[in-house]
């Protein structure tokens, strides 16, 4: 029997338009069988890709959530982050771990602050030092190899064969006690992730064909499906997988010319199915 109907918290951002943060998560993780609360940490008229977005910030409604759930005896089975957009929501977030939490409820965190490279607008160092804190917390942490950078101290050297791989894992690996699904591993024509499992110290991999073109939103999708597909009772290798061929069915439906997200609505309901049942 999977184990669906955890009562589970997701923090994040809500971009208005764009298909990413809570408009990915949200829907992913109900379709996953799991009853899905939200802490949202912004509130952007669109995801920061496009040019003219506006960004609240809404860390004082955040305070005041948690003292009305406080109050009415909210708790969460598990807690899954992703863009949380400011300094100063980490501690209201592990608040919230702290006070909210049922016994042993895990802990997903997908940092969201960069990707090729280079930081998402509103980022600096100063978030990026918060997060590296923050990501003790973490039973599993969900970094594209950027953020795997930045957060381990070292240098974006692209391209990464398996040993350079191997030695980003190890660099980042003591910073917490985690389990690390690295996003966007690249071979040749393929893409996929490395998984490595902290009991064991081994690293697997797991590469697909590589669809063409270039989306946003799609390790919003990827960390939302290995939630789900987790939290419903999966292996974290096996939900890690899904993730992966997710995206890329998602990809592979989605509109020529929409770019600025994946239309992952088309085949969600389907694919989650088997995962729960």
């Amino acid at each position: 029997m999977k184990k669906t109907g955890n009562k589970i918290l997701t923090v994040q951002d809500l971009s208005c338009a764009g298909q990413c943060s809570l408009t990915v998560a949200l829907p992913i993780l109900s379709a996953f069988g799991q009853e899905t609360c939200v802490l949202p940490t912004a509130l952007l008229s669109e995801h920061t890709m496009f040019k003219h977005f506006t960004f609240l910030d809404l860390a004082e409604n955040m305070k005041d959530t948690l003292e009305s759930w406080k109050k009415d005896g909210h708790r969460f089975a598990a807690f899954y982050t992703g863009y949380l957009g400011k300094k100063e929501h980490f501690a209201i977030v592990e608040r919230a771990m702290d006070e909210l939490s049922e016994p042993s409820a895990p802990v997903i965190i997908d940092p969201a602050f960069g990707d090729n490279g280079k930081l998402y607008p509103l980022f600096d160092e100063e978030y990026v030092d918060g997060m590296r804190k923050f990501v003790r917390r973490a039973d599993v942490i969900l970094p594209n190899i950027t953020e795997a950078c930045y957060l381990a101290k070292k240098a974006y050297e692209p391209p990464y064969d398996r040993a350079a791989l191997g030695k980003l894992i190890e660099a980042l690996a003591p910073f917490g006690d985690y389990d690390i699904v690295l996003k966007g591993v690249e071979e040749g024509d393929k893409i996929g992730f490395a998984y490595f499992d902290r009991k064991t110290g081994e690293t697997s991999f797991y590469l697909r064909k590589k669809m063409n073109g270039m989306f946003h939103g799609t390790g919003d999708i990827f960390a939302s499906v290995f939630t789900g597909a987790y939290l419903a009772g999966n292996g974290k290798f096996e939900s890690a997988k899904a993730a992966a061929e997710f995206v890329a069915l998602a990809i592979s439906v989605n509109d020529e010319g929409h770019a600025y997200g994946v239309q992952f609505e088309k085949e969600l309901a389907a694919f989650a199915l088997p995962y729960i049942q």
